[in-house]
């Protein structure tokens, strides 16, 4: 009993897949991702320059909304790179500690991004049930301290994931991963030990964040709803309900994508692997691409900027 030893790799290998079952075709599937990648890029970069150069653009609505976009800039940054070794380069093998940094970063801009749509739901509740003190609550000063603690509070609690992650032991040199790229609940699953310990801080804090970000915003809508109610005018009635549909379409393709993957990862272990990859795909590639265009097309601000940097471009 002495001499039994559990082959466990001090330095164990991840094997990073692609579309299974389906590897002939993954270069050209790899074009549709590139495609997806390229208009989150371009997007999120112009919705800042966009920002930055319109002085009509420089309120608290429009700064949330670069941080935004610098989030989902972060969201796409973590994923190219294995994204593009695994498809296009059929470079599947990861090393331990790059995995590790990439499921932080990865976890880190998804945390972050549920406080700043929670941050953006009460820049709407302030300018629609309080507008008189909008100005004076939402300073320049508040709203960088607003992001940095939103920041913060997604740094400390996925600063864990990897600490915890670290001290499993993994029985096989060679680790096969669901996705390209590497996901907290999917590196789980790959250790030869108990690993209640990480999911029980999964999960409580998918409800402490995720849960308490969504309820405060539901809240907050309530509340903005029931003050849009008390305006005599349709119209204006419409009007002010219109400056919410951006912010209301960015919390859905966020947190909905979010939800059925977390579903699929904890009850759909029976499901075809296809339908994983799906979801997850859904989840870290839409909401970067999405953004920038819902906010193009429903502010007439950005619309008139991006149009005149289009002539400029052309002329």
């Amino acid at each position: 009993m002495g001499n039994f030893k559990i082959n466990v790799s001090d330095a164990p290998i991840f094997i990073l897949t692609g579309f299974p079952g389906m590897e002939a075709m993954e270069p050209w599937l790899s074009f549709p991702l590139l495609l997806l990648y390229a208009i989150a890029i371009v997007g999120n970069i112009l919705i800042l320059l966009i920002v930055k150069e319109e002085p009509s653009l420089h309120q608290p609505m429009y700064y949330f909304l670069s941080l935004l976009s610098v989030n989902d800039l972060g969201v796409s940054f973590s994923t190219l790179p294995t994204v593009l070794a695994t498809l296009c380069l059929r470079a599947r093998v990861i090393a331990f500690n790059v995995c590790l940094a990439q499921m932080f970063f990865i976890h880190l801009f998804s945390w972050t991004e549920s406080g700043i749509l929670l941050a953006m739901s009460f820049d709407r509740y302030m300018a629609i049930c309080n507008p008189l003190h909008y100005a004076t609550v939402l300073t320049n000063a508040r709203i960088v301290a607003m992001g940095l603690c939103t920041v913060l509070r997604s740094f400390a609690l996925i600063l864990v994931f990897p600490l915890l992650l670290d001290r499993l032991p993994f029985c096989h040199p060679r680790n096969i991963l669901s996705h390209a790229y590497c996901l907290h609940v999917d590196m789980i699953k790959l250790a030869c030990t108990d690993v209640s310990l990480n999911s029980h801080y999964g999960l409580s804090i998918v409800l402490f964040t995720f849960g308490l970000d969504s309820t405060l915003i539901l809240l907050s809508y309530v509340l903005i709803f029931r003050s849009v109610l008390a305006i005599a005018s349709p119209g204006e009635r419409l009007k002010t309900l219109n400056t919410c549909v951006s912010h209301v379409l960015a919390v859905l393709i966020f947190y909905m994508p979010m939800v059925s993957v977390s579903m699929v990862h904890r009850f759909g272990a029976d499901m075809p692997h296809a339908v994983h990859t799906l979801m997850s795909l859904i989840y870290l590639f839409v909401p970067p691409m999405l953004n920038p265009i819902i906010y193009s097309i429903k502010t007439k601000e950005i619309q008139r900027r991006l149009l005149k940097m289009l002539f400029r471009v052309r002329s």
